[in-house]
C-alpha cells in the first residue's frame, strides 16, 4: 500500500513481524507525508531503517518506553552519500521553513531518528 509517492506502507513494518494497530495507520500517513517533503527536497531516496515498532520489538531492541517508534511517529533514517549530521541540517532546514512538522531529531553515528511529536528535541549519540 502506497502512503506517498515514494512510500510505502512495507517500509514501516515492525522487524518482528507484527501488524500495525489501527491507530498508528494515521500517524504513519503523516509519517509519510514528511519524509516525502524531505525526499521532494533532497532529490535522493531515503532507507527508512526503523519506522513502526510493536511494544515487544521496541523493548527488544533497547527502544526508550514512551518510544515515538511505537505511535508509528519515528523513523530512523539514512540517504546514500549523505552524513548523518549532513541529513539533520536538512531536516533542520525543512523544519525551520514549514515544510516537516517538528519534533525529536536524533544524530548517531550511521542515521538520523526523526519524530514529529510537536515539540523541540535534539540529540546526538
Amino acid at each position: 500500500m502506497k502512503l506517498t509517492e515514494n512510500f510505502s506502507l512495507d517500509e514501516f513494518k515492525s522487524k518482528d513481524g507484527a501488524s500495525f494497530p489501527a491507530d498508528v495507520m494515521q500517524n504513519l500517513s503523516i509519517l509519510a507525508e514528511q519524509l516525502q517533503a524531505l525526499r521532494d527536497h533532497l532529490g535522493k531516496p531515503i532507507t527508512v531503517l526503523s519506522g513502526y515498532r510493536s511494544p515487544a520489538h521496541n523493548i527488544k531492541v533497547g527502544g526508550a518506553k514512551e518510544s515515538f517508534h511505537v505511535k508509528g511517529m519515528a523513523s530512523d533514517l539514512q540517504v546514500a552519500g549523505m552524513s548523518p549530521s549532513e541529513l539533520a541540517e536538512e531536516i533542520e532546514g525543512l523544519i525551520k521553513q514549514g515544510k516537516m512538522k517538528q519534533g525529536g531529531m536524533g544524530v548517531y553515528p550511521t542515521f538520523v531518528h526523526y519524530d514529529f511529536r510537536g515539540k523541540r528535541i535534539r540529540w546526538k549519540k
